[in-house]
């Protein structure tokens, strides 16, 4: 064990020489015009690096005490009491919605054909577990500067069949979340949190992910943190908690984690309707479950990264600040604007094109990216224009509330850039150039 012990640090510790040599970033000059800027990215150390080598040489390799450790401390920085971590953003939005179709819910659990409050304007995966299901999408546009959803619609979205809400906070900035939870409150909805762009953010001086009945988190690599892929539901409920992991886990009864038998002390004595007596509780299931567990080779990875998130919130901060102090006078733009009692953990800078800008979003886009300045756009845009409707019924299949002229408009001439932890200043000074000159060009 003295050898191992001695191999195992020596490895460790050329890992550390390793990242120095060939991922340290640090002392690179930063060249206008020739240096790529990213709209998102990995920023990590060697501590990242040597925590994967170490889990990759306790070869454990599905979830271990990495993930243990890593589900704690997020469930510490965020204060929620269950943090569960799975192999992606995606997949935790599936896990979420579907943990409400349990039939342990009883009256309360979403059945075919019930309905779900949702926006148009983000990303696919916080809607298609409701199409894949077959439960009803319905949709409200957002508000403008905000990007998140127009509350005063809710309840003419509102009928007899809505179980629930499910909304982003748009690139990082929080939806109105008091009047959403007081709808919530009013009707006894669902609220599933879609924190994947918001980690850090507040509402009321409360970390967004902790107003919902459930969130979310991804961590692939342009998000706030990342483990490469994956992903965490979190839940301050007990009896949701257990659903989860029972849908996370193949659909199992049993809780035991990897690796441990009997937790419940009577994994041959439990007694189910239809099953011999005494049938092994580890594969007893009480749900059509699936297997979203994520490894500890990725909770490694995680651990360290969390150990980062305060400055990584602070960073994206600071970034947003420079880009909008540096460009807010320009007027063929709109720019976001915090929702009202919110402090944004912003995912990115979004430009939106005023009706009158003189220009095509895809003109500055193009002059952007030929200066090596990656731009991405709002995501899905409206959602119900893309080809993954087609096959769609519009009131039927999912149900559009007054007009989505705002999730149009996003579509049409919106883009944003990055304000992750890894551009510098000399970047961000770059951006706000660049875009300056473009729009000084126009002018006659």
């Amino acid at each position: 064990m003295s050898d191992a012990r001695q191999i195992r640090h020596l490895i460790l510790q050329k890992t550390k020489e390793y990242y120095r040599l060939v991922h340290d970033k640090s002392r690179q000059l930063f060249e206008e015009g020739k240096s790529h800027i990213s709209y998102a990215g990995r920023v990590f150390d060697e501590n990242e690096m040597i925590n994967l080598i170490d889990a990759s040489l306790e070869f454990w390799l599905t979830g271990g005490h990495y993930t243990a450790q890593f589900e704690r401390k997020l469930s510490q920085f965020l204060g929620v009491r269950f943090v569960l971590m799975v192999n992606s953003g995606s997949s935790a939005n599936l896990l979420a919605f579907m943990t409400l179709t349990s039939p342990l819910l009883k009256e309360r659990r979403i059945e075919r054909g019930d309905e779900v409050i949702t926006v148009a304007a983000g990303f696919p995966t916080t809607i298609a577990p409701i199409v894949q299901y077959g439960a009803v999408p319905v949709f409200v546009d957002v508000d403008l500067p905000t990007l998140n959803i127009d509350v005063s619609l809710l309840e003419k979205a509102m009928s007899p069949r809505t179980k629930a809400v499910a909304l982003a906070h748009t690139l990082g900035n929080p939806f109105n979340i008091r009047a959403v939870k007081e709808f919530c409150q009013k009707h006894c909805l669902w609220l599933i949190e879609d924190n994947c762009d918001a980690l850090g953010s507040q509402y009321q001086g409360q970390y967004t992910g902790t107003f919902g009945d459930m969130a979310t988190s991804s961590f692939y690599p342009p998000h706030h943190i990342t483990t490469g892929e994956g992903g965490a539901v979190y839940t301050q409920n007990a009896f949701l908690k257990t659903i989860l992991l029972s849908l996370r886990d193949w659909g199992r009864s049993c809780w035991c984690e990897s690796g441990k038998d009997n937790t419940c002390g009577k994994r041959f004595s439990h007694e189910f309707k239809k099953l011999p007596m005494g049938y092994d509780h580890k594969y007893v299931y009480s749900h059509f479950g699936y297997n979203l567990k994520a490894t500890d080779l990725q909770a490694a990875i995680g651990c360290a990264q969390l150990e980062k998130l305060a400055f990584f919130i602070e960073k994206r901060k600071e970034n947003f600040e420079m880009l909008y102090e540096g460009l807010k006078d320009l007027d063929c733009f709109t720019f976001p604007q915090p929702t009202a009692h919110s402090t944004p953990c912003w995912f990115g800078f979004l430009f939106i094109l005023k009706d009158n800008a003189g220009f095509r979003r895809n003109d500055i886009v193009e002059f952007l990216e030929q200066r090596q300045i990656q731009t991405r756009s709002l995501f899905g845009g409206n959602m119900t224009k893309q080809p993954c409707f087609d096959h769609l019924e519009e009131g039927r299949d999912y149900r559009i509330i007054a007009s989505l002229k705002n999730a149009d408009k996003l579509m049409r001439d919106s883009f944003w850039v990055g304000v992750y932890p890894g551009l510098s200043q000399e970047a961000v000074w770059y951006i706000i150039k660049m875009v300056r000159s473009f729009v000084n060009n126009l002018k006659p």
